[in-house]
């Protein structure tokens, strides 16, 4: 069996492989990378695909079994980009599609979901068998900004006090080396979240906890965080988005009360301590 990983490169890929290595070997696994120069470090061998470049995905689907689809990172432009190498897995006779969705996709009212509902459909209309991992948020979506958030000597956001079943990218990429690496999960759909569920308020906390200094949690209209963090430099759109996805997320959207994450990887995801910690060093 081979295993191919797109996004090799990435930070949730690289994870991938380097848990997958020990599990099947080196010589199983293909990392499928844009720029593969990049990839030269991985270990395993590299081939050239280009989510936008169509021509290059069969290629790099030559005599592969099982493909991990990782989400592509261009909002707007994930289901053609997806699509295409759909097509070309149905192309090169793949067996096993396993894609990195988000979180009760076909509930989700983030605008974040509506192309992983997209993407869902197109994998099991393909006839391929297909295991889908929800993935729930990164708990480095929000330790990624800590030190500018005890810059600006507070956190700040737009989710009020809703609960976050976060878990860590070295969770959610053990997870995928377990799919890849087991049997037993094909045309199975997966919710994968944290084990523990806290707000801005308990990062907050833990974030004083930590330092010793008094961060509280500010909660902010949406249009004002929209402005913080394109002050940060992210693009207007993708900010606005951002923000107006904070406030599903007060709402609950992100919470999830199942353990399928930590009984699959066999252990408890990542403690919130833990990942504060690491963001501090």
């Amino acid at each position: 069996m081979t295993i191919a990983i797109t996004g090799a490169t990435g930070q949730l890929g690289r994870l991938v492989i380097q848990d997958l290595i020990p599990a099947v070997g080196a010589g199983k696994i293909v990392a499928l990378a844009r720029s593969p120069e990049k990839a030269a470090d991985l270990g395993v061998a590299v081939r050239a695909a280009d989510y936008d470049q169509p021509k290059t995905l069969g290629a790099a689907l030559t005599d592969i079994d099982t493909v991990l689809l990782i989400s592509g990172s261009e909002i707007g432009k994930r289901t053609p980009q997806h699509a295409a190498v759909i097509k070309a897995a149905q192309d090169n006779g793949v067996k096993h599609i396993v894609y990195t969705s988000i979180l009760n996709a076909d509930t989700s009212t983030l605008g974040l979901a509506h192309e992983h509902r997209e993407t869902e459909a197109l994998i099991k209309e393909s006839g391929i068998a297909y295991t889908i991992l929800r993935n729930g948020w990164y708990t480095e979506n929000y330790t990624g900004s800590l030190p500018g958030a005890l810059q600006a000597g507070a956190v700040m956001g737009s989710a009020g006090e809703g609960r976050i079943s976060a878990a860590t990218r070295a969770d959610y990429a053990a997870a995928a080396a377990a799919v890849l690496s087991g049997a037993g999960f094909e045309n199975k759909t997966l919710e994968l979240a944290g084990d523990t569920a806290f707000t801005l308020s308990d990062l907050a906390a833990e974030v004083s906890r930590q330092t010793g200094k008094t961060i509280p949690y500010s909660n902010m209209p949406p249009a004002e965080f929209a402005k913080v963090l394109a002050s940060f430099g992210l693009p207007e759109g993708f900010a606005t988005m951002l923000a107006e996805g904070e406030v599903e997320i007060s709402k609950g959207v992100l919470f999830h009360e199942g353990s399928e994450l930590s009984n699959l990887i066999g252990r408890p995801t990542t403690p919130l301590a833990d990942s504060v910690a690491a963001a501090l060093k």
